[in-house]
């Protein structure tokens, strides 16, 4: 046998115990997630008989009204927390983007959300945003800025106020990662387009944003994946409610699943969000390809 056979044969070894890790927690999971989605299959029914329904699953909750709700929530999640997350964040990576003692310092301290688990930080917000105990929530609810239930507790401030805890905990993130593509740009360019005469504002549009959006696309397509499958600060703050106004897919698969063990309606859901996810992944991908297509015309 030749050495590059060999070697080649090596490599492979090298990789089957990954290969098999993710074949088993990952690929056959979803194969067998997509396979119960077919049938109405539930684990209280006796012998856990299942019935094949076709597209029943999916049909049911796209027309049921806590399933669209939970749709149009998630969307309004990840589009408003996305938004603001990238908005915010490229603020910050550019205040950043010179390096200094004070730049750094600032750097270790914004990093301190992200190090905090989504689920310590619903539970840091619910207790803040309590009424009766809460250090935000008391004074907000007692000079009548908020009703007395407090921001969590109404129907159209419980998913605003979400959005702004998820802000909170990722925009560092973002930044850091606009940050990074902001230090690798080539600086030649940059000084060639200040010796030309250009402002910041034109430095900005035509220079700097254009050669960045390699990492502005892999910082919005994270944010967007990781938001459209948010659960754990909604479950632990409100619960999906109140009512079903910050029920997400998440939430509402976990509930299906876990609580009435409707194990193929809430395969249909999570089934749902990975398409979502696709699209919206493939979306980003086209936008950025067509501002990348006209910033090299310009």
């Amino acid at each position: 046998m030749r050495f590059d056979d060999r070697r080649q044969l090596f490599l492979l070894a090298l990789a089957l115990p990954a290969v098999v890790y993710i074949a088993a927690v990952a690929i056959w999971p979803l194969v067998q997630g997509i396979g119960y989605s077919f049938f109405d299959y539930n684990l209280l029914r006796r012998g856990g008989a299942k019935t094949f329904v076709g597209l029943d699953n999916y049909v049911q909750v796209l027309t049921d009204k806590t399933g669209q709700r939970a749709l149009i929530n998630t969307f309004v999640f990840t589009i408003g927390a996305v938004f603001f997350e990238f908005i915010l964040g490229l603020g910050l990576a550019m205040l950043l983007w010179r390096d200094g003692r004070f730049n750094r310092i600032c750097l270790a301290f914004l990093l301190i959300p992200v190090t905090i688990t989504p689920l310590v930080v619903g539970l840091i917000f619910r207790a803040l945003l309590a009424v009766d105990y809460g250090y935000i929530g008391y004074y907000l609810a007692e000079w009548g800025i908020t009703s007395p239930r407090g921001l969590l507790a109404g129907t159209t401030t419980a998913l605003p106020t979400l959005i702004f805890v998820d802000i909170w905990e990722w925009t560092p993130l973002v930044a850091l990662i606009l940050l990074a593509g902001l230090k690798a740009l080539p600086g030649d360019i940059l000084e060639a387009a200040f010796a030309d005469g250009a402002t910041s504002w034109q430095r900005f549009r035509l220079v700097i944003l254009p050669l960045l959006l390699p990492t502005v696309f892999l910082a919005l397509v994270l944010r967007m994946m990781d938001a459209f499958r948010v659960f754990d600060s909604i479950f632990v703050t409100t619960g999906g409610g109140p009512g079903d106004s910050t029920t997400s897919l998440m939430v509402y698969g976990v509930k299906q699943g876990l609580q009435f063990f409707n194990i193929g309606y809430a395969a249909a859901i999570a089934n749902i969000s990975i398409l979502c996810i696709a699209l919206m992944a493939a979306a980003f991908t086209l936008l950025i390809r067509r501002a990348d297509v006209k910033a090299n015309e310009q």
